[in-house]
């Protein structure tokens, strides 16, 4: 039977059943659970902290907010959350059990075990009621699942009247020059401190072309306008290495 593109994705640049996509990237995180956090150094050449705390910033978290960290299995947003709060609670959800058994091993989990929440779930369907949380985010995550508007569906029920989504991931550079430049890095550098690192130059290699094949800004701005958010806007990073998108279900 051929295939149609309503039953297909895309795994970095191949093309795969919708169905398989989800299990394939399990394997590229369960592959590099242990390595996440220099992964993330290596991906943005150590660049992604100052951008989570940007994302902190804006997002400006207020005592006993109740936060859910989609695919946030190492529980770093969750952690900078709780601090900036004060107080309040954050459940982290992951689809790879492994990420959530990093997440639960660092040393913060321990200090805020009491705020935390750590369970296995799918962003396109998740295991909560309507109208749970104050705050959404997933940081680094979005471009992984198979289906991103139903992610951004999700978000938008699970949220309280007034709750705020925000999505930090890699983006596109406005300027053709640089963003040529930037994929030379990626695609020749990252794989390989990839196979350095962590022994997996496979893995590194998806997580780049997923990347060149997630959205650009304006386009993943329209898909969160379409989920139901209000006064959505995005902030580039590093001139669009990275973004910020924002919006209230209001």
């Amino acid at each position: 039977m051929t295939e149609t593109p309503e039953n297909t994705t895309h795994f970095g640049f191949e093309t795969v059943r919708e169905d398989e996509k989800a299990g394939r990237v399990q394997g590229v995180f369960t592959s590099v659970a242990s390595k996440y956090d220099i992964m993330n150094d290596v991906m943005s050449v150590g660049i992604h902290r100052v951008w989570k705390d940007a994302m902190m910033d804006w997002l400006a978290p207020r005592p006993g907010q109740k936060l859910l960290d989609v695919a946030g299995g190492t529980g770093d947003i969750s952690f900078r959350f709780l601090k900036r709060a004060g107080s309040g609670h954050s459940t982290v959800l992951d689809l790879t059990e492994s990420m959530l058994v990093a997440g639960r091993q660092r040393a913060e989990a321990d200090d805020m075990a009491d705020s935390l929440d750590w369970v296995v779930g799918d962003a396109m369907k998740l295991p909560f009621p309507d109208n749970t949380f104050d705050v959404y985010t997933i940081s680094f995550g979005i471009r992984n699942v198979t289906r991103p508007q139903e992610a951004l569906n999700e978000a938008y029920r699970v949220l309280r009247k007034g709750g705020r989504l925000m999505v930090l991931e890699f983006s596109q550079l406005p300027n053709p020059m640089m963003q040529k430049a930037y994929d030379l890095y990626s695609f020749n550098v990252i794989p390989r401190m990839g196979q350095l690192i962590a022994n997996d130059r496979d893995s590194y290699q998806y997580l780049v072309e997923s990347i060149r094949k997630f959205p650009d800004q304006d386009t993943f701005l329209s898909m969160v306008k379409k989920a139901g958010f209000e006064n959505a806007k995005y902030r580039n990073l590093s001139l669009g290495i990275a973004a910020l998108h924002s919006g209230w279900k209001i």
